[in-house]
Parts: C-alpha cells; structure tokens; sequence
C-alpha cells in the first residue's frame, strides 16, 4: 500500500526558501509523482511532477525556474525545493504518487495516492 507524508513546511519571508519531503512507502519508484498545492478559496494545482524512472520532470509556469523536484531513490524521498518564494505562494503543499501511466502530469485528477499536506506561508 502506498503511503505518502510530507515535512518540511513552514513560514518564510518573501525571497526565501523551504525544501518540502515527502517519505513513501517505497513502492514508487516506477510511479508518476507531483507536488501539489491549495490555497483557501482556490482549486488545487499542480506545482510540479517527475517520472522517477526517467528522471523527466514538468513544472507549472508560475514556479519554473524558481523550484526543484526530484526524488531519492535510496531513500525512498520525493524533495521540492522551493527558492525565492512569493506570497502567492503560500498555500497547503501536497504530495501524490499515481501507477498508471498518464497525460496530465500536473492535473490533481489524475493521482491516485496523497498525503495529508504540510502548510507553507510566504509573508511579504
């Protein structure tokens, strides 16, 4: 059974930076995996996904060239580095994990397996 759970949020000023982990039960390294986030009020979104196999990863607009994804394989840890954060940035971060193979490499839908999140504030 997959598990997922998530650390390493927290508050930050605007500019900083926060590395999220997110521990699995070790059964996904073939699987796709996302991070995701939830502001109050607003629909979760796709941050960003890697296919662990590959190593092929996708980010959303609003955060490309600012976060990281990746995954340790020994250790069975998906990471987001987060680096020059902004207050829109602040949200609920959750981490996901799917088998199937799918298209929709940021579309929450198409994952099957979440965490119970950990919170990220951004203060300007």
């Amino acid at each position: 059974q997959v598990q997922l759970v998530e650390s390493g949020g927290g508050s930050v000023q605007a500019g900083g930076s926060l590395r999220l982990s997110c521990v699995d039960s070790g059964y996904t390294r073939t699987y796709f995996m996302g991070w995701f986030r939830q502001a109050p009020g607003k629909e979760r979104e796709g941050v960003a996904s890697i296919y662990p196999s590959s190593g092929v990863t996708r980010y959303a607009a609003s955060v490309k060239g600012r976060f990281t994804i990746s995954r340790d394989n020994e250790k069975n840890t998906l990471h987001l580095q987060m680096d020059s954060l902004k207050p829109e940035d602040s949200a609920m971060y959750y981490c996901a994990a799917t088998s199937r193979y799918i298209g929709g490499w940021l579309d929450p839908n198409e994952y099957d397996y979440w965490g119970h999140g950990t919170q990220v504030s951004v203060s300007s």
